[in-house]
């Protein structure tokens, strides 16, 4: 059995905003996904393309409220938008630990000085939910009669 040790890391973006931060999991194609946010953290697990199995944890910078956070999966990555448990209060990195992991980098596409930029987030978190509500379309399971079942695991 693998430990989270062996396991590798996806390649992580985020970016900060008043009430929420952003992580983008960079995962193509992605399968058994796993998103767990929790006040303190959040555990990411998936496995790509090529069946790899990537697996983050990050302890964040300060605590966020995790009932009131979501995350959404697409063809390229899985975004995650977490609510701060303190608004307006500037994260100057995700990490509680002031290291750098090389995994992760900062999304300077959506970075920005975000004082008095409220409609902006919420115009985008609204987006996002609407998103989420595509997504989340119940769809009949795809055909697996092509799997081979004596490869499958006990």
């Amino acid at each position: 059995m693998e430990t989270p040790d062996s396991r590798q890391h996806a390649r992580t973006l985020w970016y900060d905003r008043p009430k929420y931060v952003f992580m983008e999991f960079c995962v193509e194609d992605s399968t058994d996904v796993h998103v767990l946010i929790e006040d303190h953290r959040i555990v990411f697990s998936c496995k790509n393309a090529d069946g790899v199995e990537l697996y983050n944890e990050i302890e964040f910078y300060a605590k966020v409220n995790s009932k009131d956070s979501q995350d959404k999966r697409s063809g390229r990555s899985i975004t995650c938008f977490v609510r701060k448990w303190k608004e307006k209060v500037a994260w100057p990195r995700l990490t509680k630990e002031d290291i750098k992991p090389v995994w992760l980098s900062v999304d300077f596409d959506n970075w920005r000085d975000w004082e008095g930029d409220e409609e902006v987030e919420l115009a985008q978190v609204e987006h996002y939910a609407e998103l989420l509500k595509k997504v989340n379309t119940k769809r009949p399971p795809p055909g697996m009669d092509d799997l081979d079942v004596s490869k499958a695991c006990p």
